[in-house]
């Protein structure tokens, strides 16, 4: 070797060994106090700050195991307001603490009341204990064609229940109820949603039945069904209620109405944990609920289809599905013709975090739709464990950023928001609540007590880089690097 061979080949170890450093001591700055280097199409900066919407602790109330959230004018002012649903069971949360302060069949239905003032909410329970064990999720719709939207809950441990609304007073009256009978003491209720699916004016409900909340073996090897509720008279009533069967699976969990061939009516994408695997049921279009099922095969990937999200991504004019896949989030591309295989393309991963809430918004203004993500921590619940470590699967935010239509096939840039040891961030939705111009979240959190509870993601712009995550709380769950 020469001397400026030698010189040259000392150049490059060093430059080697400064950037593994580099590397090595980003790797050690927790997530959420990384500088951000994500930037708006206008060069700005991009980062985050934390609100509080709804909590145990302020609240009041000890709800934990924050799941599902829906979105809706409950109080008819013009402002959108949250309902939300918090498991609060001690079995399924593993958490001691609960016993303490919730009995053993427990769980809360809240309304947070929406004003100008993004920051400023008015919570109430509208519905708890034993008329929602372990509520799963909800859907807000007008069942009663009275103009005001009810809620009709999905409980895990038990059914579904119907809330009605009692209008103005909606803040302050008790809202009646009803058990729909048909789903009593049938298993675990875990998703539902509505449409008018034969245009008739009042809407059904469909929702996936998984069997049991924490399905074992025995659960996996049976099949249980993805039902669909029609009405016929007064919601109130018990034999108003209908019940038909669509079809039966192995631990169903999505039963998601969505125009997917974008025909004009309300089609239902179905999907299975323990299959893992999606179903389409078409509308026939002719006023029946007499759908056909079509099976989803997908080249590149499975999809069990939790948590789905559906956009055009590469302008073909069909809508395209978005969803966790073993090796990350992926979307799959609808094929031209009916019954073709859906290609799938990988968008990034948050591993060895999972996967759980996600929702799509254009957050850097560049013209292109984004994803912003959460997972789901794996660790105690009740406290920050020394034992869960870097490596572990940790309440994870982020946001992937969309190449652009020219380059939609390639891997989405990951930017990370926050790692924090414990967090289920099951749900997230995009509004600009703030009225900034740019786009902001609101979400939900478990798996954290008492950290859990509602809350809003404001997106913030600055000239130079800040750091990504600024908390709400001054006492949190620890902060985490990357692994």
């Amino acid at each position: 070797m020469n001397i400026q061979h030698y010189f040259m080949a000392a150049s490059l170890s060093t430059l080697c060994l400064i950037s593994i450093g580099v590397r090595t001591a980003h790797a050690q700055t927790p997530v959420g106090d990384t500088l951000t280097q994500a930037q708006s199409a206008n060069g700005e900066y991009i980062s985050w700050r934390e609100h509080l919407i709804d909590d145990p602790v302020t609240a009041g109330v000890n709800f934990s195991g924050s799941d599902g959230f829906v979105m809706g004018d409950i109080d008819k002012d013009g402002i959108e307001d949250i309902v939300s649903v918090h498991e609060s069971d001690a079995e399924y949360d593993s958490a001691s603490f609960i016993e303490d302060f919730v009995p053993p069949v427990a769980g809360h239905v809240r309304i947070h009341f929406g004003s100008n003032d993004p920051d400023r909410w008015v919570n109430v329970t509208v519905a708890e204990a034993e008329d929602v064990p372990a509520p799963e999720d909800a859907v807000v719709v007008d069942m009663n064609g009275d103009g005001w939207l009810d809620i009709v809950a999905a409980a895990e441990r038990s059914h579904l229940i119907y809330l009605q609304n009692p209008g103005s007073d909606a803040r302050s009256a008790q809202w009646p109820r009803l058990i729909l009978p048909l789903t009593r003491d049938k298993g675990s209720y875990i998703r539902v949603f509505a449409a008018d699916f034969d245009d008739d004016g009042v809407p059904e409900l469909t929702a996936p039945n998984k069997g049991a909340q924490t399905p074992g073996p025995e659960d996996y090897a049976r099949s249980t069904p993805v039902e669909l509720h029609t009405l016929h008279g007064d919601p109130l009533q018990g034999d108003s209620w209908q019940v038909q069967v669509l079809g039966n699976y192995s631990i169903p969990h999505n039963a998601e109405p969505v125009d997917i061939d974008s025909d004009g009516d309300a089609d239902i994408v179905v999907g299975t944990r323990g299959e893992s695997r999606l179903i389409i049921f078409d509308n026939p279009g002719d006023g029946t609920l007499n759908f056909t099922e079509r099976a989803v095969g997908i080249y590149g990937a499975s999809m069990a289809g939790f948590n789905l999200e559906y956009t055009d991504l590469n302008g073909d004019g069909r809508l395209d599905i978005i969803g966790a896949a073993p090796r990350g989030m992926v979307w799959i591309e609808q094929p031209e013709r009916k019954g073709d295989a859906w290609n799938a393309h990988l968008i990034g991963s948050l591993a060895p975090d999972s996967h759980t809430g996600y929702a799509l918004a254009d957050i850097d203004e560049d013209g292109d739709i984004d994803l912003i993500a959460g997972s789901y921590s794996r660790g105690d619940r009740t406290g920050d464990d020394s034992s869960v470590g870097v490596n572990g699967a940790l309440g994870r935010i982020g946001w992937f950023e969309n190449p652009g239509v020219s380059g939609v096939y390639e891997e989405w840039q990951r930017h990370d928001i926050s790692r924090r040891k414990r967090g289920m961030f099951d749900k997230f939705m995009a509004r600009d609540l703030d009225g900034d111009g740019d786009m902001d979240f609101i979400g939900t959190r478990g798996n954290s007590y008492p950290y859990d509870g509602v809350f809003w993601l404001e997106q913030v712009r600055s000239a130079s880089p800040r750091a990504a995550f600024e908390r709400a709380r001054e006492q949190e769950s620890d902060e985490m690097p990357l692994p």
